[in-house]
């Protein structure tokens, strides 16, 4: 599966700012505990996904996230998908349940960064604030779902917690805010949602229709049956 690298994407005039800030976020994990952790952690994983602890004190490594989205996602379409070249075209689709994506980072992206990165990855034109990112946790055979704030660490969590998705995994999703904001929604968005549902409306129509015309015949046989004349 495709990842997409953030770390290397950093402003390198901005390092020394993040490393300061990293370190005051985790200040209670000293460099040699984040070695000997990224040690153990490497010597669990199964699937190749290292981390790698650099110079300045940051590390880098991968995260999965799961795409748990109920509303379609908005997308610029490629006049040659050969090229990376895009028109102004949008199409609104709704991604596969449970789809994967892996992202390499580091350990100073922010959830933020994280879910900016999805996006981009995508062309996805929605707006990040729109989403969402949760940490799903079992706990003595319990699913525990929080969300998370913007300023926290992913990778920080992936490494305390180590690589085991059963112990900590992410997901994301819209925002749970009871109602649907449809104001935060581009006109082009909401009409291409309008669209979406016409025709889910008229698939449903058509399913109900061939069931109903099946039970019929199947009515009109048995009544055929019953009430022949004497």
């Amino acid at each position: 599966m495709e990842y997409v690298s953030i770390y290397d994407e950093l402003d390198q005039t901005n390092n020394g700012q993040d490393v300061q800030k990293e370190r005051e976020t985790h200040t209670y994990l000293s460099k040699e505990e984040i070695k000997e952790k990224i040690q153990n952690y490497n010597s669990s994983v199964t699937d190749k996904l290292k981390m790698t602890l650099n110079s300045n004190g940051t590390y880098t490594g991968f995260i999965k996230v799961q795409m748990e989205l109920c509303r379609p996602i908005t997308i610029q379409t490629a006049v040659n998908p050969g090229e990376h070249a895009y028109n102004n075209n949008e199409a609104s689709f709704y991604l596969p349940p449970g789809y994967v994506n892996k992202l390499h980072i580091s350990s100073i992206n922010t959830v933020r960064e994280v879910i900016e990165a999805l996006l981009k990855k995508f062309v996805v034109f929605d707006n990040p604030a729109k989403f969402a990112l949760y940490k799903r946790c079992h706990k003595e055979d319990q699913v525990y779902t929080c969300k998370l704030s913007d300023r926290e660490h992913p990778l920080y969590m992936r490494l305390v917690a180590g690589p085991s998705t059963e112990t900590l995994s992410f997901v994301l999703r819209e925002h749970e805010t009871g109602e649907v904001m449809w104001e935060a929604f581009s006109l082009p968005e909401l009409q291409n949602f309008l669209r979406i549902l016409d025709k889910e409306e008229d698939e449903q129509l058509q399913i109900l229709k061939r069931r109903y015309a099946a039970y019929k015949d199947k009515l009109e046989e048995a009544l055929d049956g019953v009430w022949k004349p004497g």
